[in-house]
């Protein structure tokens, strides 16, 4: 039998119930606001935000829609205590209340600065905050990178103060600097300076400026992200850090190579003053200028004092110049002599000229009479003497001791070839010859017959008759 109690009792469906709990939720719990440690958090590809708030005895999921969460302040993450105001909710299909958050917040400072010193414990531990990676600023860059908002009163700030000091080609890249996309684009901006080739189109930047204008701790706070602090620390360009105001520090300011206290700053450490510089010039080149003046009057004392050592110039060359002049007078008179002698001979030369035009023709003549008349006489000459040589030759002939020996006479000589006119002169024993008129015979004087025949004479040289010899044998 059914209790009358439970009779009496509303029946719902699972539906009803469920929106009845809803219902109720909502018109009791409308705004709330919520204060917890942030747990499981999870940027889902919708853009939505779903997070979990708890505290030391309870947990309360909790969702933030895509157009609230892209307004967030600051990024979401787990450890962070914040404030979450929205409204309070279910959700049927998982029989589970949530909030529907409009706004989260941190904490309080307090919170945000613990995180804050936690990341920079940690990265200070990985050595980026080191002095040693700091790279130095170029002195005059060429082209100046610049990540800040395209709209703010920060880049007409900074463009101002490089016009007034050194006006400088500035390539700007557009990012958020504040919310929850802000960092992803810092360090996309950052990145892509780096990546630009150094010869390509678009110029790369000899150093960069990361700039915002002041704000609350939340305000800055996509510069104290990591993803933001180790783009920083990565860039090969030189990075100047100029966020918030003097009094604000955050994490890229650590890693930079330069901290800037204010955009303004940071143009001023970027490029020097082109006044001063000039100034500077001027200064140097007034320096130089007189410095070399004294160094060349230094030179043309010491040079002074040298002349007045050496004398003056027409003492020392006056001798030489006198002979030079001297010199040059003689020889002009020599060259004057040499003239007139000249101009002599060639009239001489002249005049002798004339006198053989007038004396070649009867020269010419009388050398042919003459030639003639040589000629005639060459040949009377000749035969004169050819008969004279014919007859002299007759008479050699007629007076020659061969003519003698060939009508059967006979020379005899001893052996030193000398003549023997007389028996006495033949010693007996003696070796000699006898000349025919047609050759000689070796002989031996005093042989008598059957005696063994003389031994052969030695060759002896001929001697010739004199005439005296041959006028004896005619005698």
């Amino acid at each position: 039998m059914m209790d009358p109690k439970i009779g009496n009792i509303h029946e719902y469906s699972v539906s009803e119930l469920a929106g009845v709990v809803k219902r109720t939720i909502e018109e009791n719990f409308g705004l709330v606001r919520v204060r917890g440690e942030l747990g499981r958090v999870t940027h889902a590809g919708s853009g939505h935000l779903y997070l979990d708030l708890k505290d030391a005895k309870a947990a309360l999921s909790g969702v933030m829609w895509k157009g609230m969460a892209a307004r967030l302040k600051i990024r979401p993450e787990q450890g962070m205590e914040v404030i979450a105001t929205g409204r309070m909710t279910t959700f049927p299909g998982q029989s589970r209340y949530q909030i529907i958050i409009d706004s989260l917040e941190p904490a309080g400072a307090g919170a945000l600065m613990a995180l804050f010193e936690e990341r920079k414990k940690k990265l200070e531990a990985e050595g980026l905050f080191a002095a040693e990676r700091k790279k130095p600023l170029p002195f005059l860059p060429e082209v100046i990178g610049v990540v800040t908002s395209p709209s703010g009163a920060v880049i007409r700030d900074i463009l101002h103060r490089l016009r007034d000091r050194f006006p400088r080609h500035v390539i700007v890249w557009p990012t958020l600097v504040q919310g929850e996309a802000a960092a992803e684009q810092i360090a996309a901006a950052i990145a892509g300076f780096n990546a630009l080739p150094v010869d390509g189109d678009i110029p790369r930047p000899d150093v960069l400026i990361v700039a915002r204008g002041g704000g609350s701790l939340e305000d800055l706070w996509c510069f104290n992200e990591e993803s933001v602090a180790r783009a920083a620390a990565a860039s090969e360009i030189p990075l100047i850090s100029a966020v918030g105001h003097e009094t604000d520090t955050t994490l890229i300011d650590f890693v930079s190579d330069r901290r800037a206290p204010t955009p303004t700053a940071a143009a001023e450490i970027a490029t020097p003053v082109r006044a001063e510089i000039i100034s500077e010039l001027l200064n140097k080149e007034r320096r130089v200028v007189s410095a070399q003046t004294r160094a060349f009057e230094g030179r043309r004392t010491a040079l002074i004092a040298a002349a007045r050592g050496l004398g003056r110039p027409d003492d020392l060359l006056g001798p030489a110049v006198q002979q030079v002049d001297r010199a040059s007078d003689r020889l002009r008179a020599g060259l004057r002599a040499r003239l007139d002698r000249a101009a002599t001979a060639l009239a001489h030369l002249r005049l002798s000229s004339q006198l053989m035009a007038r004396l070649s023709v009867d020269g010419r003549k009388r050398l042919d009479s003459f030639s003639l008349r040589f000629a005639a006489s060459s040949r009377r000459v000749s035969e004169i003497f050819a008969t004279r040589l014919d007859g002299a030759a007759k008479l050699l002939n007629a007076l020659s001791y061969q003519n003698v020996l060939g009508r059967g006479y006979a020379l005899v000589r001893n052996d030193a070839g000398d003549l023997i006119r007389r028996r006495s002169e033949a010693k007996e024993g003696a070796s000699g010859e006898v000349e025919f008129s047609d050759g000689a015979r070796a002989i031996v004087f005093g042989v008598v017959k059957g005696r063994p025949s003389a031994p052969k004479p030695r060759k002896r040289t001929k001697k010739r008759l004199t005439r005296s010899d041959q006028k004896s044998l005619f005698d």
